[in-house]
């Protein structure tokens, strides 16, 4: 079997690594994107020509043209979560396995959110960039984590793993999420409003999907206290980025942090990350050893299940797939 990894050089050793590579090469004939620029739909359907099955790195589109173009192409693996650029329906029709890994980056993200909420908390940023500056930093107060509210939007994996370490801390866990039931004890439910209003931190981790584009406007910025602040952990889809400039430039609230944006690969948006309340990173919430080796080795298990004639584990429409091995 032949398979195309999708990953330039650069994100092939940061995203994928040598160890998973060398697995997926004692398995199948594996073809390697050489390139530094990710593959469009066009590059792409020349390099899937020969091979049955894509490992597609996350800046790597499944359009519709690609599967009715690609006849010996039998499966289209994500080696990351979101798949909300693969055309799955046309995939589908024309019978292509597609299938996304596992969130292996549960901790790494809980971590950098814990970061971001002690800086945000200590001025540890603003105080380096003064001393950098030959600045005398502004001693401030700062908030204590402890007896402080964490609003959590999004009780998925990442939120209940970072409401635990946050109540472990003293802090009053706050959750909003209606799609879940917070069982008792693990934290206070309240509705979205509330949340808003209430929480000193407030972290976005909701799922991306059209009910949540834009779910931190203007309005919800409102509710917020002004010295509380936004984390945003999820996807920049959910913030409408102008009213969020426009709460940290008017002081209507403290301050913000990201690790996601509009920009390309859900990169910080620079006209967001440039403003002196800001603590802004290159989406690498899940760029660790070990989060980056548990998504690539769930592809490795993936075409190793494949080779064996059985769905694999991450497998979004097995019952559309007639194009088996």
């Amino acid at each position: 079997m032949k398979v195309l990894l999708t990953h330039t050089p650069q994100t092939r050793e940061q995203y994928y690594g040598p160890h998973a590579l060398a697995e997926l090469r004692a398995l199948a004939d594996v073809v390697l994107h050489e390139r530094d620029a990710p593959l469009d739909p066009v590059a792409l359907m020349a390099a899937a020509a020969h091979v049955d099955l894509v490992i597609a790195d996350r800046l790597t589109a499944g359009p519709a043209e690609v599967f009715s173009a690609l006849p010996r192409l039998k499966g289209f693996l994500r080696c990351a979560v979101d798949i909300r650029t693969i055309d799955v329906a046309a995939a589908s029709r024309a019978g292509v396995l597609v299938t996304h890994a596992s969130p292996g980056f549960v901790a790494s993200v809980t971590e950098l959110a814990l970061g971001f909420m002690v800086d945000l908390s200590r001025g540890i940023s603003r105080a380096t960039r003064d001393y950098h500056a030959g600045r005398a930093p502004e001693v401030r107060m700062g908030r204590q984590l402890a007896g402080s509210r964490l609003g959590i939007i999004g009780y998925g994996a990442i939120g209940r793993n970072l409401a635990a370490i946050a109540a472990h801390l003293g802090m009053v866990v706050l959750v909003s999420d209606p799609h879940v039931t917070v069982p008792a004890g693990q934290a206070r439910q309240v509705a979205f409003e509330t949340l808003m209003a209430e929480a000193d931190i407030v972290v976005c981790l909701a799922v991306a999907t059209e009910a949540t584009e834009n779910l931190i406007d203007e309005a919800a910025l409102g509710r917020m206290r002004r010295d509380a602040v936004f984390i945003n952990l999820s996807r920049g889809n959910l913030v409408d980025e102008a009213a969020l400039a426009a709460a940290l430039t008017g002081g209507r609230i403290a301050g913000a942090a990201m690790d996601v944006g509009r920009a390309t690969d859900q990169m910080p948006s620079p006209d967001l990350a440039r403003l002196p309340t800001v603590i802004a990173t290159p989406h690498i919430g899940g760029l660790t050893p070990p989060a980056i080796a548990a998504q690539a080795f769930d592809t490795v298990g993936q075409v190793r299940a494949i080779l064996a004639g059985e769905v694999p584990k991450g497998a979004v429409n097995p019952e559309s797939w007639s194009r088996r091995p």
